[in-house]
């Protein structure tokens, strides 16, 4: 029988009534599971839907539009990435998903372009771009939000975060993973923890996602219509000294009355900027918990080390 996730509902209005009390309840969540669920967010519902909307408008085009946009040798960065191409960090089988990558977008002459690169918009879609810099950026707000209050959970300083994100390489994906069909050997996504910094995920609601808990087991992690799913990724573990851990997760195929069903979802990969240094927070580390990270890394060489990792460089 399957175990049920106790993953309570936390509200976002609580870090500005009780900021505290939100940070105290958030980071219990991601010690215990390494997720959380985020209700009242301020990502704009209606924001929501259209993007879901275009996203699908873009994925019901034919495969040779699509692949048109898809750039060779660009590690999936920015466009479209086809389907089966990602595979899992030492997994056989690729997963069954397709996406495209939204990045922030840059100025002119600014010192990050070298290693960020431009965004890549699809002609097919009306207001396309337009959509997904609105929703990307309600995204960035609301990172910065749940930042704070895992700094406050560590003992930092409120807006610790706060330099290390700004003009970070954060990505935003759109996913779909298509209807299964009977004999598909793989999994719509193998068991894998993000690269990232935290990750806030929309469009979880249609079941399969699960996590992996410290006693071994796979729960499901079920929010509600909108809620966003929040998890830790494998650099703030690094940055904690393993106090937030990068908890293992995966997208199973559905039942069999869903296998003819599309799934859809928007995961938004926070990121530090490229040039920070993820160097052990001294809070973080103990005679009990020795630093399991002596030697510092920035963001981009660590980014890199894992897209190799997972094949996409």
């Amino acid at each position: 029988m399957t175990k049920i996730s106790s993953i309570a509902s936390v509200s976002l209005t609580e870090s500005e009534t009780d900021p505290e009390g939100f940070a105290r309840e958030l980071g219990q969540s991601f010690e215990r599971y390494g997720f959380a669920i985020i209700a009242d967010h301020g990502i704009p519902a209606d924001l929501i839907a259209r993007a879901e909307e275009k996203a699908k408008a873009f994925f019901a085009l034919p495969e040779a539009v699509k692949r048109a946009y898809h750039v060779a040798g660009g590690g999936g960065a920015r466009g479209y990435t086809p389907f089966g191409i990602e595979t899992a960090k030492g997994a056989t089988e690729h997963d069954l998903k397709e996406f495209w990558h939204i990045g922030r977008e840059l100025a002119e002459g600014h010192t990050f372009r070298a290693v960020m690169a431009d965004n890549i918009w699809p002609a097919e879609i009306e207001s396309f771009k337009a959509t997904f810099l609105e929703l990307f950026s309600a995204f960035d707000q609301a990172g910065g939000r749940i930042l704070s209050a895992i700094a406050r959970h560590l003992g930092l300083s409120p807006d610790f975060f706060d330099d290390t994100v700004r003009d970070g390489n954060s990505v935003m994906r759109l996913l779909h993973y298509p209807p299964v069909s009977p004999e598909a050997s793989g999994v719509r996504a193998g068991a894998h923890e993000d690269i990232n910094t935290i990750t806030l995920l929309l469009g979880a609601e249609e079941a399969g996602l699960q996590l992996l808990d410290r006693d071994g087991e796979w729960l499901p992690v079920s929010p509600k219509e909108g809620e966003l799913v929040v998890n830790i990724g494998d650099m703030l573990q690094r940055l904690t000294n393993n106090v937030l851990k990068s908890t293992s997760h995966r997208v199973v195929n559905p039942p069999p009355e869903r296998r003819g069903h599309s799934r859809y979802s928007m995961p938004f990969f926070l990121h530090f900027r490229p040039d920070y240094l993820i160097e052990t927070l001294p809070g973080c580390v103990s005679e009990e918990r020795p630093n399991l990270y002596p030697e510092p890394i920035t963001a981009h060489d660590y980014l890199m080390q894992r897209l190799r990792e997972i094949k996409l460089v």
